[in-house]
């Protein structure tokens, strides 16, 4: 909320924050918002304070609702509440649950739902690969990336580029004579299969892990007892060797023992097996405690799930909260090796690790025995992705003291703390994912166009959206003739909340029609010209 209000505040919007007074960021929102309304709870009456006013047909007073929870049940609850005050309100919702997102515009109608794992996790991705090959991007109300076409998932959604001549590459081609030399636009990366990826312990390191010296050492001295009383069954009883051995058995292991067979021994042999028995009792029980000591411990799914052998070259990501749960799925759809440290065993990305069979060692990331466990000292790579500043801090401190070459990217809250830490210690980037977020939810607060860039050799394209006003000169037009041989391109068009990525080209143009596009700069511009209200004279 901080940073969303910031940007707000910086973009001229005369903003209302609805803040929990126990929120530590309180005061520090105070200073930026003109108004600050400290309740604990949202409820109906408090949005209607707000400015969510609307009667008698007029609209509110506020124009748009940013719902920033991170408990999506509330998000929803205080979204549909809004939606019944004020049919015509804008509403931005973060989504943490992007299923539940996915289903919001059939509920709420005109809505922005923005997932911040999702807009952040490319970007510490990027960081940890030092690979920029790839552009991840919202458009059309779907998530895409861009990149070489060996590298996006088929199929394809279009070729934005040909470059077979680096130097002049050929953008928006109709066709293309070289396929893997294009930059496409799809949905997801490739999967790259490899040999040495990291593996989990399994059962077999599992059961070695429960089985410690202590086990061994228990089992040992039962084994001594039953080679000796073996051993004295036989010769004292006389009787066969497989018999004196079922019968040292039962004794130590206090299944019973044939009373029988001692009839006739010597008082001190019927001494001797008695004590056996006892002994053999205790062990029995010291036994079974260990196990299920070491059974408590090291919990079956932190032990099975841990890491097997000594793995080199990957990336360790620490902290699998909902931005380490979609690292986790990037780096696996990359073909990455892969490690993720946490301390909370329910949370997300430890599912999603053992969902995609990654390993993942339980425990304290910022403490040096658990990144040890993870091989950080021969990874390429580190993420401390977790939710405290200290912590990352901390935890990029004994990497950098294990591993001098990985490369570390810390995520950082605090901003001032974030750019002392680069420019004095040097233990890497820092980025954040409130920053990383803030910009799109302003922007689909105010509705502007936001556009990304891809490069392409040495020329780029752009990939936005774009609204037809009323009164343009685009309105009545057919949707094809928008496309610009080697300029323009119409990937979508909006029909009601959905989107079709197979527009038919003889459909016409309607006001308020949005479509999603890809360009050159020249391209656009043409665009824009023609999807702009027109304005007399006077009025300009």
């Amino acid at each position: 909320m901080l940073r969303v209000v910031s940007e707000l505040v910086d973009s001229g919007e005369h903003v209302t924050a609805i803040v929990n007074p126990a929120s530590r960021h309180y005061d520090r929102i105070g200073e930026l918002a003109p108004q600050v309304m400290g309740v604990r709870v949202v409820s109906e009456s408090v949005l209607r304070r707000a400015g969510i006013d609307a009667a008698d047909g007029k609209p509110s007073h506020a124009r748009a609702l940013v719902l920033l929870d991170t408990d999506d049940v509330r998000n929803v609850h205080t979204a549909l509440t809004a939606r019944d005050m004020d049919p015509g309100l804008r509403i931005v919702v973060q989504m943490v649950n992007p299923r539940l997102g996915n289903q919001l515009h059939s509920l709420l109608g005109d809505c922005v739902v923005i997932s911040g794992p999702s807009l952040a996790a490319p970007a510490f991705v990027s960081d940890a690969l030092e690979d920029d090959e790839l552009t991840w991007l919202e458009i059309g109300g779907r998530r895409l990336v861009a990149g070489q076409a060996e590298l996006i998932r088929e199929p394809h959604l279009t070729v934005l580029a040909d470059t077979t001549s680096s130097a002049t590459p050929v953008l928006l081609p109709p066709s293309s004579s070289d396929p893997d030399g294009d930059i496409v636009l799809g949905t997801g990366v490739s999967k790259v299969w490899r040999t040495k990826d990291v593996r989990r312990a399994g059962w077999l390191m599992g059961i070695r892990d429960v089985f410690d010296r202590r086990v061994r050492r228990i089992a040992g001295v039962m084994a001594f007892l039953v080679f000796g009383g073996t051993v004295l069954t036989h010769y004292i009883s006389g009787v066969e060797w497989l018999r004196a051995l079922y019968l040292a058995l039962g004794t130590v292991t206090s299944a019973g023992v044939e009373d029988n067979a001692f009839s006739d021994a010597q008082p001190w042999a019927k001494v001797a097996a008695v004590l056996a028995q006892l002994m053999g009792i205790v062990l029995v029980a010291l036994l079974t405690a260990v196990v299920v000591d070491s059974l408590i411990g090291a919990r079956l799914s932190r032990v099975i799930g841990g890491v097997r052998g000594r793995p080199r070259n990957h990336v360790v990501v620490c902290g699998l909260g909902t931005v380490g749960a979609r690292v986790l799925e990037i780096l696996a759809e990359r073909g990455v090796a892969v490690v993720g440290v946490e301390q909370d065993e329910d949370a997300p990305g430890v599912q999603t690790a053992h969902r995609l069979r990654i390993p993942v060692v339980i425990g304290d990331s910022s403490n040096e025995e658990t990144l040890r466990s993870a091989g950080v000292q021969r990874s390429q790579s580190v993420l401390a992705l977790t939710d405290g500043d200290i912590t990352n801090l901390e935890s990029a401190m004994v990497v950098r003291d294990l591993n001098p070459d990985a490369r570390i990217t810390m995520r950082m809250f605090d901003h001032d703390l974030a750019q002392r830490v680069e420019r004095q210690l040097g233990l890497g980037h820092s980025r954040s994912v409130s920053m990383l977020v803030a910009p799109a939810i302003a922007a689909a607060v105010s509705n502007r166009r936001s556009q990304v860039t891809v490069p392409a050799g040495r020329r780029v394209l752009l990939l936005t959206e774009v609204t037809v006003e009323p009164a343009s000169v685009a309105v009545g037009l057919r949707l094809g003739s928008m496309d610009e041989a080697g300029g323009l391109r119409v990937l979508a068009r909006q029909i009601g909340t959905t989107w079709d990525w197979t527009p038919k080209p003889d459909k016409v143009l309607e006001a308020g029609d949005r479509i999603a596009v890809a360009g050159t700069r020249s391209g656009l511009a043409r665009l824009l010209l023609a999807t702009r209200a027109k304005h007399d004279s006077a009025a300009s």
